[in-house]
Formats: C-alpha cells, structure tokens, sequence
C-alpha cells in the first residue's frame, strides 16, 4: 500500500475541518484533507441555513394574523403551499451547499480524499487506498443525530433534522421528541406550515434555558401555539400505518415523528482506540479546549466531534485553533470567547454568558423586565416574553443573561460583547438608547439591576458623565 506524508493531515471537511485548512495553508504547510461523508457543511447543508430559510416563509406566512387589525383585506384567503415552500427552502440549501464547496474543496485536487480515515497509529491514517503519514492530525469529523435503535425499525416513519431538508411532502401531522434548538425551530415553524404538532420532552424545560423564570414564561409563550408535553420520556410503537407516542399518561398518534433528541460525535470506525489513551464512555479522548490537542498527542479535535460547544461559530473558533497549533511546533493556548447561544424560534431564546447553574447567586444580582410594556414590541405585535440579566453584585460587572423576546438575536449580541469587554451595568447606563426601539428592554432590565449592585457611576444621573467645568 502506498504511504504518503504530509505535514497536516485533516479529517472532515465541515465548518471546523475548514477553518482550521485556512490555518494550514496559511502557515505554507502541506497538508490532505479527507472526508468520506457528504460534503459541505452541516450549517449549510441540514443547519443553520435551510432552518433559517424556513422559519422565515412560516414567520411571513404567521405575520398574516397581524393583517386584520392593520386594515388590509383578503388576508383570509392566503394559502401556503408545503410542496413549494420546501421546495424554495431546498433550492437555497443547495445555494449555500454550493458556496462551500466552492470555496473549499472543489480545487483541492489529490489533497482532498473522499474517504473515511481510520488511525493505525497516532501519526499514521488510512484512507482512499493509501496511508497517510502526517506530522499532525486534526480530527473534525463533526456529528449525527442520535436515534435510538429500537425506533430505527420505524423505517421512514422516523425522521432527524438532518433528513428534514430531503423531504418533498410534509405529513399532517407530526411528534417532535426533543425541544432543544433545532426541535422548537422546525416544529414551529411546521405549525406555522399547517402541519398538526405536539412537542414532548423529558425534560421539564425547553431550549436549554436553566434560569427558572425564563423557562416557565418560555414555555407559556411557546405553549400556546404549540401542544408541549414535558417532564416524561417518549416511548413509540406502530398504531397501523402511523406511530402513537406515549409519554406519562398521554398517547398521541401521528403520521410521522422529528427525533431531534440530540447529537453525537463521528468517531464510529475512526479507529480511536489506536491512538493509544484512555477513552470516556461515549469513545472520546480527553481534549483541552484552549489548544485542542487530544491528551500530549499530534492530535488535535475540532467542532461537533469533541461534543463542548456544538455552534457553527465554536466550530470555527475550534478549527482556527486546531490548525494554527497543528501548523507549529510550539503548542498555544487561546482563551474561548464568551459563549452565545441563539434559537430563532418566535420569539427568540438566546442565553448568553455564564450559565444560570454556573452562577455564584449569593454574589450576583438579577435584572429583569418584561416585553408585554415595550413600545416597540407592542407595535410590532410581539409583546411577549422576559430578558433576566445577571450581574456581578459588587462590581455590577455584567455576566450573563437568559431571554425568550423579539429581536432577542439583536440583543444577545449586544450583551454577549459587553460581557466579552467586561462592561459594567453602570457602563451600559451611559451608552444611548435611540426610542423607540427593542434595546429599551435591554435599558429596563440594566435600570432594575442597577439598583441591586453595590457599585455606582459617580456624579450626577447615571445616564450622564460628568464633566469637569
């Protein structure tokens, strides 16, 4: 067999195997970028992209409701065609599929390989008929939705978010089993699509939201558009040609079922066990997130695979540093930007910062307010919703926040890169709020946790600096 050497050796073409490329090629390194799934990245291919292209026909569609008490007529009559939504929906995700590859690995020639890679040592790969023998390796094999074996057996009856986007028809009526991001994004919006929806979840809450305030008005709002069953496992079984989920004592019988209960990483047949370290129960070695380097290996792990932080921006942040210290012989550590995490459904959730079970409580402060008195929610007709920010209670530095609200992305932005710059609630007092617009929530809140931290602006009202005469 023939051995090739290299001085990168890169597996997985997604977002983190790309990113951590144009670290390689920018270093002058040689490298082979192997990949033997389907190619382009999961944000573009069954993500972020064809999820967002979706929830903005089923928002324009919803926003029809809106059009009565504006004086327009005829808006009873719209109808929406499922068949030619996904239609629109798929000819965008090929769009964004197509500019991947594009940018990426239709040029690379014999550097990419369409292959599964497999370790037979640390340093030394198998793929597309050749060994690879490379001085680093970098694995960025991404992830797969989690199905459990006994409900494969329901064939097509069964479907994940990665197969969404494949379908030409939709059912009319469907179980979404795990409300996290993806689940209340696609169940929403197929509510909005005219497709029957009921929500389960173990859990007793939804969209990953911890701050017990957030999650109760989350699941109000939510809940009256959508059916959510939570607190219990969902259990399956044939009811003729459909499928009856059981959970607690509920029994709903649907056409099809989204199984959206999780990701896990791509390392089945990767050959990990040759790399020679212990391996946690789920098959993964022990990773540090400022470096990437698996255990004091040449080896590096990026994005989905690694199962920290499964975002296309984390990914990105993973992949530059896996390629950046794959690309040299000195090993740099880079400290992690502040984590944001954003679920597009109406209204949006986003928690931004230090988690609400990460939290000190005796020495943080809460902010809160309410969307129902926002002028600029009421008038878009979107008034519902909660944004808690949390505070440092001496310092009044701000830590985080958990939020369901309109333009929630346009705010979980703002906070997230005053909490990257370590501003204080006093600090953002003195920024100017514009009216109306939604960032006078955002002034609400930091007004209400104001007045619970010990540190002050001095002089003067808080929203002004003073200035010497």
């Amino acid at each position: 067999m023939q051995t090739r050497t290299v001085d990168v050796a890169i597996i997985g073409s997604g977002s983190a195997g790309l990113y951590a490329l144009s670290q390689v090629r920018r270093a002058r390194k040689s490298f082979v970028l192997i990949n033997g799934g389907e190619p382009g990245t999961t944000c573009a291919r069954v993500g972020c992209m064809p999820s967002k292209a979706m929830i903005q026909v089923a928002d324009d569609f919803h926003r029809r409701g809106h059009f009565g008490k504006y004086g327009i007529s005829g808006h009873e009559h719209l109808r929406l065609d499922p068949g030619d939504a996904m239609e629109h929906v798929q000819g965008l995700r090929d769009l964004f599929v197509e500019r991947v590859l594009s940018h990426s690995t239709d040029k690379l020639g014999d550097e990419f390989i369409e292959d599964y890679a497999r370790f037979i040592e640390p340093t030394l790969l198998e793929a597309g008929g050749q060994q690879i023998r490379a001085t680093r390796v970098i694995i960025a094999t991404g992830s797969r939705p989690l199905v459990p074996a006994a409900w494969r057996a329901f064939g097509k009856r069964i479907i994940t978010p990665d197969d969404f986007f494949e379908q030409e028809s939709l059912p009319a009526s469907i179980g979404v089993i795990g409300l996290g991001t993806r689940g209340l994004e696609l169940g929403q919006s197929l509510q909005r699509f005219g497709v029957t929806v009921t929500g389960f979840d173990q859990l007793d809450t939804i969209g990953g939201l911890q701050d017990p305030e957030v999650a109760r008005t989350t699941i109000e709002v939510l809940g009256r558009e959508l059916p959510l069953h939570l607190g219990h496992p969902a259990t399956l079984e044939q009811d003729g040609d459909r499928l009856k989920i059981t959970a607690g004592e509920l029994g709903v019988t649907v056409d099809q079922v989204l199984c959206s209960i999780g990701r896990v990483p791509n390392v089945q047949d990767l050959g990990l066990e040759n790399l020679g370290i212990e391996l946690d129960a789920n098959g993964l070695p022990a990773v540090n997130p400022t470096t990437m380097q698996v255990a004091d290996l040449p080896v590096f792990m990026a994005g989905d695979v690694n199962g920290r932080r499964m975002l296309l921006h984390e990914a990105g942040d993973e992949g530059r540093i896996a390629g950046y210290n794959a690309a040299r012989e000195e090993i740099t550590a880079f400290r992690r930007k502040t984590p944001l995490y954003i679920n597009f459904c109406d209204p949006n959730i986003c928690i931004v910062g230090t988690r609400w079970n990460e939290l000190d409580h005796e020495q943080t402060a809460v902010g809160e307010t309410r969307f129902a008195p926002v002028g600029r929610a009421i008038i878009m007709g979107s008034n519902r919703g909660l944004l808690r920010v949390y505070g440092d209670r001496h310092s009044g530095r701000i830590l985080g926040a958990e939020m369901i609200g309109p333009k929630g992305e346009n705010l979980a932005h703002l906070l997230c890169w005053c909490i990257e710059q370590q501003l204080t609630v006093g600090q953002l007092l003195r920024m100017p709020f514009y009216h109306p617009v939604i960032e006078e929530a955002l002034q609400a809140a930091l007004y209400d946790l104001y007045g619970k931290v010990e540190a002050s602006n001095s002089g003067g009202p808080i929203e002004l600096e003073r200035l010497p005469v």
